[in-house]
């Protein structure tokens, strides 16, 4: 079961019924194809709303059809904590700092010389530099089928509705027309997961959670081939992951007699 603060791991009916209730929705091409990319790819929602159509598929010289990729690659600007062209801009407000006893002291000696000079002092010039996540690319491959048909539908969708594509247009767009912003498709992955299929406490992390979850312990795959998929920096982060899924607790609960 996740810890507090995690996303739920739905089910494999949960993600059945989720796959069901999209289809009674508007723009059920879209999407399937968004949440496929989440449970099939574990893509953060960020990634997701940065996706290029040239991620996903080649368009052909008249830009009228298009064949979906073998392999989609993933640009390390896209993945968490990129400010991957302007459009995932973060703000960070800082709770705690750290030093060690060298630079503190060195800390110490700069502010006695700013007192003894009556300069004013502000705190935020001695906060120690933010190291940035500078993301890691990935290469997935585009297997599944069911992703693969998912892809194809919405894009041909896009071709006959938008007419004027090219590699590098948006894969996804709003009801409006314009780009999904990370927080916009945040929301409306959690509304399609909550709302519309009712699985409490899940969020647009479930998919990516799901996938892992489904390597470790069902695939019994190792946490570097978890840790590939997922575009983590360090194994550690991957084996957050590795703990029994809710449906083998919740069926260990009802066998206990």
């Amino acid at each position: 079961m996740a810890k507090s603060g995690q996303a739920r791991v739905p089910t494999i009916e949960q993600q059945r019924l989720l796959f069901d209730v999209i289809q009674e929705h508007r723009h059920p091409e879209k999407n399937a194809a968004i949440m496929q990319i989440s449970f099939k790819l574990g893509l953060r929602a960020q990634e997701i709303s940065l996706l290029q159509i040239k991620e996903v598929a080649a368009l052909n010289s008249t830009a009228t059809d298009c064949k979906v990729l073998e392999v989609m690659s993933l640009p390390a600007a896209y993945t968490k904590g990129a400010n991957a062209m302007g459009r995932s801009k973060s703000h960070y407000k800082r709770k705690t700092i750290s030093f060690d006893t060298e630079s503190f002291n060195k800390v110490v000696r700069q502010i006695e010389l700013m007192a003894k000079s009556g300069a004013d002092i502000n705190p935020e010039i001695f906060y120690p530099t933010v190291k940035k996540h500078r993301g890691k690319s990935r290469d997935l491959p585009l297997v599944d089928i069911a992703l693969r048909e998912s892809l194809l539908s919405w894009l041909r969708i896009r071709l006959v509705k938008d007419g004027k594509l090219t590699p590098s247009s948006p894969l996804f767009i709003t009801q409006k027309g314009g780009c999904y912003s990370p927080n916009t498709l945040q929301e409306h992955m959690a509304l399609m997961l909550r709302a519309w299929a009712g699985i409490e406490k899940a969020s647009s992390h479930s998919g990516r959670r799901s996938l892992i979850t489904n390597i470790i312990h069902k695939q019994k795959k190792s946490v570097k081939v978890a840790q590939k998929i997922a575009g983590h920096v360090n194994p550690s982060t991957t084996i957050i992951y590795e703990e029994p899924p809710e449906d083998v607790l919740e069926h260990a609960l009802k066998n206990l007699s």
